[in-house]
């Protein structure tokens, strides 16, 4: 339709148009502002600075990822042409990066508990408690995200590529952190992890997350591949072992942590 009227209600383009990622770098930027605000939504919970904490964590360590990114010039600039136009595409990546979001701050927040039970005194079990019941709403939304992400993703591959899913490193890596989130609820429902077990599932989706986020993109292969780099490559593999040393650290038993989780046997 030619009716002015009609061209400025076009609410598809202006969603596409407005789509706050559209490169890679700025999906970073856009991580750190869902883990803050997510952060906050914590702390208006718990009110007792634990949110505040994370929400800092988070958005500061997404910002060093971004700044490594612009530094690097790997903005991914022919990105944005393809997000800007297509509708199923920048609902798909702005859906899904949300659900990165969240999964990042669950995993974020059972580190930290780890950390705080294992080496401090100040994990009461009433804090222990609380801190283990966001993580697993949080989980829950990750869950909801990711999976709703990845199914526009296969919209827009079906009326782009002509197929739903083709096994594509990326929509596998999307798959796997859906797979994830919904073990970790699976194995509370089912009583096989419990605070401390859900704790440490949440920190192996930080692994989950930085591998689907960065690490299938570097494998050189697919209709997403960016191309390797080894600054990406030794920082992804520092973080993922950082990750697996404080999930090992968390496998020594509660009634042993400095914080008291449990009560001590007498």
């Amino acid at each position: 339709c030619h009716c002015p009227i009609h061209r400025s209600f076009d609410f598809t383009h202006v969603l596409t148009r407005s789509s706050p990622v559209t490169n890679l770098y700025s999906s970073a930027i856009f991580v750190g502002w869902c883990a803050v605000l997510l952060g906050l939504g914590v702390e208006w919970y718990l009110r007792n600075g634990f949110g505040t904490v994370m929400a800092s964590m988070t958005g500061f360590l997404s910002l060093l990822v971004a700044q490594n990114l612009a530094g690097d010039g790997d903005t991914m600039e022919m990105m944005r042409a393809v997000l800007d136009t297509n509708f199923w595409l920048a609902t798909h990546v702005t859906t899904i990066t949300i659900g990165y979001s969240a999964t990042l701050l669950a995993g974020f927040m059972g580190l930290v508990l780890v950390l705080m039970g294992v080496f401090t005194h100040k994990l009461e079990p009433e804090l222990y408690n609380k801190i283990s019941g966001m993580i697993y709403g949080i989980v829950a939304f990750a869950l909801l995200f990711s999976f709703v992400g990845t199914v526009l993703g296969g919209i827009w591959a079906d009326q782009s590529w002509g197929r739903f899913w083709g096994w594509d490193p990326k929509e596998n890596g999307a798959l796997i952190i859906v797979i994830w989130n919904a073990i970790i609820l699976h194995a509370r429902w089912g009583g096989i992890a419990r605070k401390r077990g859900i704790a440490l599932l949440a920190i192996g989706g930080n692994i989950v997350t930085a591998w689907s986020w960065f690490g299938v993109n570097m494998l050189g292969v697919g209709l997403h591949s960016y191309g390797f780099t080894d600054k990406a490559f030794i920082g992804l593999s520092s973080f993922i072992l950082v990750n697996l040393l404080i999930i090992m650290v968390g496998f020594i038993p509660e009634d042993k942590w400095r914080s008291p989780v449990v009560k001590k046997k007498a």
